[in-house]
């Protein structure tokens, strides 16, 4: 059966990563536009955990976006192709 894992406690794993140019301090992102900016989740985890926030996405210059329907509910969940 192998020798039993020993427990290592969460502050002494090192979970820094590279991505491109950045250094993140861990690979967990929230998912795009479900988690705003963070406020509203502060009281359920320590935001300085994550690598970072995904937002929605942004452009400076004005878009049409995709033609409608842009958004279709499943018993999943819903889609978007809001098309930014």
């Amino acid at each position: 059966m192998g020798r039993p894992v020993t427990p290592v406690p969460i502050d002494e794993v090192e979970l820094a990563c590279d991505f491109g140019p950045l250094r993140l301090r861990s690979p967990i992102l929230t998912a795009s536009g479900c988690f705003a900016y963070g406020q509203q989740f502060a009281q359920f985890m320590d935001l300085r955990r994550l690598g970072g926030l995904s937002t929605k996405g942004i452009s400076p210059l004005p878009r049409h976006g995709n033609p409608l329907p842009r958004i279709y509910e499943t018993a999943a969940g819903m889609l978007n192709s809001i098309g930014l």
